[in-house]
């Protein structure tokens, strides 16, 4: 979502106080001009120190910048104030956005500190936009002469969407009810700030060390040492697992200690569910419920309904039908998975009942007999290095395009990698940041954000400056990093996102790059995953790390097989977290019962276990409490139909078909979100999409 002084612009989260000499004598560099490489931040210049007065003089400066159009003695018109509030903020949005990506993925108790400090004068600056009645009537007098203006597509969206915006925003509410609405924003952003510290704590905070070698039984030699160099590094004696991905994922898929997986997967699924001061339960009732007064407020019967207004989907009942559809399509083959694995265990001498910590364990060795297939092997060809060169590869033939490292691009850590990207005419195209590993400033997934968006307000195209952020498998003392099959589909779903912000060629930033409906926003990131099981892509790099050797075509066999396997039961997974958002956003009256209950409900139709008690997914589920998702969680599954659908096209004409791939650019890509979704995916596939391709790609109908 794109930061500018039009309503809805700021990502907002957070509360505390942290008092900030603001030394006079330095300067500041979040309120110079930078004269870096493509204007990129100068991380080694900011310090904690300077985010609090920047911010603080930055957001007087937008108010300035605001009264400015309010005070303006001309007529609205849609340059003197629609165009004025977008072209607003430019500085105040700049230092926001360093300081929320560094909370994200570099922070520590400061800068936490600050964004709880922060974020409130931030809602209470949006607040002062978004509800002002004399800015809204300047809004919609422009607005109420759209239809005489003559203005182009782009100019009509971005009136349309602000007037809209300021509507959604509490604008036409009065008295009271505005003045609580603007109540609701500011406790929202501190709860949502809140949740994910909390979550965030509770990952780092657990820590299973092991001194007996034989509880690493089952483990792969990578994952040994990478224990032992997590408990070295924590100063402890023998092997460490914790909860960031990499670690927690290959122990419960290869560990044989039934005790150990059993605790690890209690420990991750009670995240922000214990008795101590980081429990969310509270937080989630809050957060929902106050989301459901703003709805009501706005006239809407729930926050769903309100969300969903500005989605492709449409409405909750479109969205519990469309998950319920794929439900039913899912279900037959996920309870045939789980008799396989359980008849399969049993098979080989397993008497206990067969419980959540070993579905991964078991279902990896079902795998590995029934297709030859062991996720270890693979693991030596996708070396980092030649993954990042084989994505590069893959988008300089779809699209032309080209990478440079430079070092004198400045990063936030050591780990961090800056790259020039260029067009294939030759010109700059994009900033492009790569961070791959957990660490314990980083919260846990993968991600794509910006430090600037792509603009083009006065004549002069503003490139933007991307970043992808993951928690991949780290290099050890004896071997790189060597990431899993699932590792590498991730790189190549965010580097979607990432080619989504790259390609942006907007006027408005409001508009450009991943700006569009949340629904849609996973079609670019999705797509790629499909050239992740293409022989002909796997060829371009994937040779392994000691020997050179290109990887076998019997393995990329093996795994073209086996890419199937279980995936009605990870459609019933993914359902599931759909199912639940849409539950806590769908209630109609303030919730005041257990969370757990709640979240057993909502997601009862689709589990393929018992329930346990000490287990709660809503606690930790950060997507929809402190992310963007709510009410929109059910996307990735929507996205799956257009990027199977999408996709089909490309194997029609060719997985390396540069007209096919620059269609995507030109009409998806590239346009962000300056039309509606569904107009720019038929001017791309020339049709609306099927749910028949993604059906027959999991194997859940027959070809």
């Amino acid at each position: 979502m794109k930061r500018s002084l039009i309503v809805g612009a700021f990502i907002l989260t957070g509360i505390t106080s942290i008092h900030m000499k603001n030394e006079n004598k330095a300067v500041n560099p979040l309120l110079t001009e930078w004269k870096t490489v493509h204007q990129t931040p100068p991380f080694k210049e900011i310090k904690h120190k300077h985010f609090v007065p920047a911010i603080d003089q930055l957001l007087v400066e937008a108010r300035a910048e605001v009264d400015a159009v309010i005070k303006n003695p001309e007529k609205p018109t849609f340059e003197n104030t629609i165009r004025a509030l977008e072209i607003g903020g430019k500085k105040l949005s700049r230092a926001t956005t360093i300081l929320f990506n560094l909370n994200s993925s570099e922070t520590d108790d400061t800068i936490q500190s600050i964004a709880r400090d922060i974020s409130p004068k931030l809602s209470a600056f949006q607040n002062y936009v978004s509800l002002n009645e004399q800015l809204f009537q300047r809004v919609k007098a422009v607005y109420n002469q759209k239809d005489a203006l003559k203005l182009n597509a782009e100019d009509l969206k971005l009136l349309e969407d602000s007037y809209k915006g300021f509507v959604r925003s509490g604008a036409n509410l009065e008295g009271i009810a505005k003045e609580r609405f603007g109540q609701i924003n500011t406790e929202l952003s501190k709860l949502s700030l809140t949740f994910g510290e909390n979550v965030l704590a509770e990952t780092n905070a657990y820590q299973l060390v092991i001194t007996d070698k034989k509880d690493l039984a089952g483990l792969p030699e990578s994952e040994v040492e990478a224990a032992a160099q997590l408990a070295k590094s924590k100063k402890k004696e023998g092997w460490m697992i914790n909860l960031q991905g990499p670690g927690y994922i290959a122990f419960m898929k290869f560990a044989d200690n039934r005790k150990l997986r059993q605790e690890l997967y209690k420990a991750y699924n009670s995240r922000a569910y214990h008795d101590n001061s980081n429990n969310n339960e509270e937080t989630i009732r809050k957060i929902v419920n106050l989301r459901l007064e703003r709805a009501k407020l706005l006239g809407y019967s729930n926050h769903g309904a309100f969300v969903l207004e500005e989605r492709m989907a449409e409405s909750p009942a479109k969205v519990n039908a469309f998950l319920q559809q794929l439900h039913e399509a899912s279900r037959p083959s996920a309870l045939k998975d789980l008799a396989d694995v359980q008849e399969y265990a049993k098979s080989k001498g397993f008497k206990e009942q067969l419980e959540r910590w070993d579905w991964s364990y078991w279902s990896e060795k079902l795998k590995n007999e029934r297709y030859g297939f062991d996720e270890q092997e693979v693991k030596p060809y996708f070396k980092l290095e030649n993954v990042i060169a084989g994505v590069f590869e893959l988008t300089n033939r779809l699209y032309g395009i080209t990478y440079k490292e430079n070092k004198e691009i400045q990063v936030y850590h050591p780990d961090v990698k800056s790259y020039e990207v260029f067009d294939k005419d030759g010109s700059f195209l994009s900033v492009l940041y790569l961070d791959f590993f957990p660490r314990e400033g980083k919260r846990g997934g993968a991600w794509m954000t910006e430090f600037r968006s792509q603009s083009n307000l006065s004549g002069v195209n503003v490139r933007p400056q991307v970043s992808i952020v993951t928690n991949f498998t780290k290099p050890t003392a004896t071997k790189p990093s060597l990431l899993t099959f699932y590792e590498v589909s991730t790189f190549l779903h965010e580097f979607g996102h990432g080619l989504h912000g790259m390609f942006a060629n907007t006027v408005y930033e409001a508009m450009s790059g991943t700006s569009v409906y949340r629904d849609f926003v996973e079609l670019p990131s999705q797509i790629m995953e499909n050239w992740a099981i293409r022989k002909e892509f796997l060829d371009i790099f994937a040779t392994h790390y000691q020997t050179g050797e290109k990887i076998p075509s019997e393995l990329v066999q093996k795994l073209i097989k086996s890419k199937n396997f279980q995936a009605a039961t990870m459609s019933e997974r993914q359902l599931s977290f759909g199912m639940n958002d849409m539950a806590w956003h769908s209630i109609n009256e303030p919730m005041t019962g257990s969370v757990v209950d709640f979240e057993k409900k909502a997601m009862a139709a689709t589990d393929l276990f018992p329930p346990l008690d000490g287990l709660c997914l809503s606690t930790a589920f950060s997507h929809i409490f402190a992310g963007g998702y709510a009410a929109g969680y059910y996307g990735y599954k929507w996205a799956e139909v257009l990027d199977a659908d999408a996709f089909s096209l490309f194997k029609k004409n060719g997985i390396f078909d540069r007209t096919t791939a620059e269609s995507f650019r030109k009409n998806i890509l590239e346009k962000g979100g300056t039309a509606h979704p569904m107009v720019l995916y038929k001017a791309f596939r020339g049709q609306e999409p099927s749910i028949e391709p993604l059906l027959e790609r999991e194997g859940l109908v027959k070809k």
